[in-house]
């Protein structure tokens, strides 16, 4: 299954969204993934506009694509650069710390991912 940044196992994101990459509803990294879906985010109405205005609506349904359309509160693995910025513009969601692949310290410090945890996180 991979770690999480915490070090532990990663925890699925979501167990009702068919989130990540393979859709597995974890954040796993996969080889093929360009976007590097790793962050497990809560979904906010603030940062499901920002992403619309970015190019990417992430709540108008493709169920050709398998996709349901997010709500506020849902959980869903975000890329990574989406991530940082939305961080940088001051509008990134919380983050499942325990759902949230090791992979992206990479790109962003576990300090930062820590200023975001949602308040079930640790």
């Amino acid at each position: 299954m991979g770690k999480n940044v915490l070090g532990g196992e990663l925890a699925d994101c979501s167990s009702t969204l068919s989130t990540g990459f393979t859709r597995s509803g974890c954040c796993e990294t996969h080889p093929e993934d360009r976007g590097r879906h790793e962050i497990c985010a809560v979904m906010t109405q603030e940062f499901l506009e920002y992403s619309r205005k970015r190019g990417n609506d992430l709540t108008t349904p493709r169920p050709e694509l398998e996709f349901p359309g997010l709500h506020p509160g849902d959980r869903w693995c975000i890329c990574v650069p989406r991530w940082t910025e939305a961080h940088e513009d001051g509008k990134a969601p919380p983050v499942v710390l325990e759902a949230t692949n090791v992979s992206a310290l990479d790109e962003v410090p576990l300090e930062v991912l820590r200023e975001y945890a949602h308040e079930d996180s640790s």
